[in-house]
């Protein structure tokens, strides 16, 4: 029998959990039973801002029979835990991005989630944007020819203000790194998505402004793709005032640039029916400034649409669009882009760090 509701927990009650709170009140199936935050003052402010329940401890979140799935949105490093004992109460679980921060704590979570047969999905909203769809449908009928270029571009600001905001903020341990694994981790996912398994890495780091951060603040590296293609990424959190993120694809017959949620440009050799479609509805301004200087202005509709899809997933027994094997991919190129930056050598994947 179909399900009317699915009832959803989160735990943490940081800025991210608030956006996974209004995407879940936007859906018609699905219902916010309550939080879990080990700060409980914040989990009781939460609770009251989004009409659910406060537990006082995970396992009595767990226990409650309403929730079907659980979102994880504590700080990176701490997303284990959390999840493994979701998992073992039966629980699908939605976490943000990255899905851990290190590939065997990845996989742990992977291998639990198969034990106990359960969805596992990782947020990465921006493959839910119609241009982000529409680059792979193009990609996928080989409009491009042969891939050449790929490139991933997160230059953002962050203020001092921001680091100082939380103790897990620009460490190893609770953020596994900064701007590329915490910021630029939505582009490495797009760019992987488009440009196929990526063959080896080389990388620079340089902690350029916010020099009381464990990790890097700006961070350049080149990519050898399996097709053989060639890219590069480039991020930061040091510049002033920010860009939109930006993702270039470039090919033997075609090109497009995706700017946030919005082509900037959008040619090919061989034109289509859909092609003045596309340059016709480009737009000069997204709907946001995508979190080039503030992180809270994103748009949640991304992670509504993906909470819609995992439950799509339970309900037909699929696998969700993004699971975890999907959200594993950044991560590896994550970690061996580090590897290579800690070491000034190459790296090829695949690799266990």
């Amino acid at each position: 029998m179909e399900k009317k509701h699915f009832g959803f927990g989160i735990v943490g009650a940081g800025m991210i959990a608030h956006f996974h709170a209004k995407a879940i009140a936007e859906l018609t199936n699905a219902r916010l039973i309550g939080v879990y935050s080990v700060n409980q003052p914040k989990s009781d402010a939460f609770a009251s801002q989004h009409s659910c329940t406060a537990y006082h401890t995970l396992e009595h979140m767990l226990a409650d029979a309403e929730i079907d799935i659980v979102c994880i949105c504590t700080p990176s490093g701490i997303h284990l835990e959390p999840a493994l004992k979701s998992i073992e109460a039966g629980k699908h679980c939605l976490i943000e991005k990255p899905l851990e921060i290190t590939v065997e704590r990845c996989d742990q979570i992977l291998a639990a989630a198969r034990k106990a047969g359960v969805k596992v999905g990782v947020i990465f909203p921006s493959r839910f944007y119609e241009a982000s769809s529409q680059l792979k449908e193009s990609l996928n009928e080989n409009r491009f020819g042969d891939l050449v270029l790929g490139g991933a571009y997160v230059k953002w600001h962050r203020s001092e203000a921001y680091y100082a905001s939380g103790r897990w903020r620009g460490t190893w341990e609770y953020d596994g790194g900064g701007a590329l694994m915490n910021q630029g981790i939505h582009s490495v996912d797009l760019l992987q998505w488009y440009m196929g398994p990526v063959e080896s890495v080389q990388a620079v780091a340089a902690n350029i402004r916010h020099k009381n951060i464990e990790v890097e603040d700006t961070i350049v590296a080149t990519l050898n793709f399996k097709n053989g293609a060639l890219g590069t990424i480039e991020c930061s959190t040091a510049v002033f005032p920010g860009t939109l993120k930006r993702i270039e694809i470039m090919g033997t017959e075609g090109t497009a640039i995706l700017e946030e949620d919005s082509f900037i440009k959008w040619q090919f050799q061989r034109e289509d029916s859909v092609d003045e479609r596309i340059r016709s509805s480009m737009k000069e301004e997204t709907a946001s400034a995508g979190g080039a200087s503030n992180p809270a202005d994103i748009s949640f509709v991304g992670h509504q649409r993906q909470m819609a899809d995992l439950i799509r997933a339970i309900e037909t027994g699929d696998e969700p669009f993004i699971n975890g094997e999907e959200g594993r991919k950044s991560v590896e190129i994550v970690r061996a882009i580090y590897e290579s930056a800690r070491t000034g050598t190459r790296v090829k994947l695949p690799i266990s760090l």
